[in-house]
């Protein structure tokens, strides 16, 4: 989990120095620490890219341009969850891993194309910037006939700017092809620490289980694919219930429930935890 959560923090330091060489790394740990308190408190994991981009900015990152690096790094991280569950389900079709679990296939499948929505989304805002400035051009016009806003050319124009900006930011991300690939590499290795950890708990069991790392990495790739879309923080309850059913089919009894119970805490509790103690050590210091 701590290799993880640092080749993590590499992606997104790699992206913050393309704008600020001088950006210290132990601010980007502070910054992903607190990431994780906040996706593990808010519904979807909503609230940790918002915290970066307030963290950033407190740090000298103008918002258009911490926005424009969150949104970049999370575009890969998406990517990289995909091409997991692209193998994944591929790998289940042919070895079908999991003959007993028929309902929560479907799952998979709505994770899946949720996951891509999402993506897709992501491109359309970073990419398409006419249709961007169109719907901000409505909203505003929108706004202004409800005279909730006075003055409508100004704010337009105000939005614009900081459109264009975005884009120029976005654009100097796109073009850095080395800094691009860094990114990858670092989000594809660290997946394979991350769905490795449930393997890791049932060798320490020293129990007459067993389970190869395909099987893991394709039973834990459909828990995240599930739980990403669970309307709770964390995605509690079917993070669980996925985790019991998918490993289900090669552990049994007490130590599945040791295993999913010390999994829970690992991936997601210890980082609230940590989280917690970087963001109150912040605010002691000022720096948010």
């Amino acid at each position: 989990m701590g290799i993880y959560g640092l080749l993590r923090t590499l992606s997104l330091h790699t992206i913050i120095k393309t704008f600020k060489k001088d950006f210290k790394f132990i601010y980007t740990i502070k910054n992903m620490l607190i990431t994780q308190f906040f996706n593990g408190t808010t519904p979807f994991a909503s609230g940790g890219q918002p915290a970066q981009i307030y963290f950033m900015k407190k740090q000298g990152i103008d918002l258009p341009t911490s926005t424009s690096i969150v949104i970049q790094n999370f575009v890969i991280y998406q990517l990289v969850l995909i091409i997991y569950g692209i193998f994944a389900i591929i790998l289940n079709s042919i070895f079908d891993f999991f003959p007993n679990v028929k309902i929560l296939k479907h799952f998979i499948i709505l994770g899946f194309i949720i996951n891509s929505l999402v993506m897709i989304v992501l491109f359309f805002i970073s990419f398409v910037r006419k249709s961007n400035k169109y719907v901000i051009e409505k909203g505003i016009d929108i706004l202004y006939r409800m005279k909730i806003i006075k003055y409508k050319k100004k704010n337009i124009n105000k939005l614009n700017q900081t459109v264009d900006k975005f884009y120029n930011s976005a654009k100097k991300i796109r073009q850095n092809k080395k800094a691009f690939l860094k990114c990858f590499f670092y989000n594809f290795i660290s997946f394979i620490f991350l769905y490795s950890i449930p393997l890791l708990l049932l060798k320490s069991t020293d129990s007459s289980y067993n389970m190869s790392i395909i099987a893991t990495i394709v039973s834990t790739s459909y828990v995240m694919i599930i739980g990403s879309f669970v309307p709770i923080p964390g995605g509690s309850g079917g993070l669980e219930y996925a985790f019991l059913k998918f490993f289900g089919e090669y552990v049994k009894g007490y130590v599945l429930s040791t295993i999913m119970i010390m999994w829970r805490f690992i991936t997601y509790y210890l980082g609230m935890i940590l989280g917690s103690i970087a963001l109150t050590t912040n605010k002691r210091r000022k720096i948010l």
